[in-house]
């Protein structure tokens, strides 16, 4: 039995009549374990932007809300996160077919300003050898400024990341960063990546390339 059983023991032997310390020795269990209380206190903050990024987020499970709670805490448990994901229903329902497309809750408006937000995709093509390349392009949302066209065969999220941060060594990165939802943009590295240098990754609605444009 784990230390949670071994304390309900104790207390249905105490409903017995028996002592406490009576009780422990029967269940084995030490009395300090017995005797001990949670106790528990949630920031109201953290349980308010937990249920934001939920909603806004709404196929990410409670890991990856963990890893972009991290943008505005530095210390996030994810078994606290967890506890509280599942206290107020957030969890993720399984899909039931397949091109079922969900809400995202994510209203694309116009840049104003250059470097307020940049889009990044992939553009195709082969090689006369018939071999597939693709090429990483990073647009300017507001000025259309073109900011990287990286080819390469493969692009993982690190290589993505690799191409972000050389971007960074020659100038300031945007506040949002708006990619389609392929597993090179919703991975855990790149979550990571936008935590740790206080971006938003916008992700168009599924089904919806023309909000790449936007």
């Amino acid at each position: 039995m784990g230390p949670s059983e071994r304390k309900d023991a104790v207390r249905a032997l105490e409903e017995l009549g028996l002592s406490q310390r009576a009780a422990c020795r029967i269940a084995k269990c030490p009395r300090s374990v017995a005797q001990y209380r949670a106790r528990r206190t949630d920031k109201p903050k953290l349980i308010e932007q937990l249920e934001e990024l939920a909603h806004k987020r709404r196929r990410f499970g409670y890991r990856r809300l963990t890893l972009m709670l991290r943008r505005f805490w530095d210390i996030v448990n994810h078994k606290r996160v967890h506890r509280i994901y599942r206290a107020l229903g957030l969890q993720i329902r399984a899909r039931r077919k397949r091109g079922v497309r969900y809400l995202r809750g994510n209203d694309i408006v116009p840049a104003t300003r250059p470097n307020e937000r940049w889009s990044i995709d992939f553009v195709h093509d082969t090689l006369s050898t018939r071999r597939r390349f693709r090429i990483l392009t990073v647009i300017d949302d507001f000025s259309r400024e073109c900011i990287a066209a990286e080819i390469a065969f493969s692009f993982p999220s690190l290589r993505v990341i690799c191409v972000l941060d050389q971007i960074a060594r020659a100038r300031s990165l945007p506040d949002t960063l708006k990619p389609d939802n392929g597993g090179e943009f919703t991975s855990d590295e790149m979550l990571r990546w936008s935590a740790k240098n206080n971006i938003d990754l916008h992700f168009i609605e599924p089904g919806r390339p023309m909000q790449k444009a936007a």
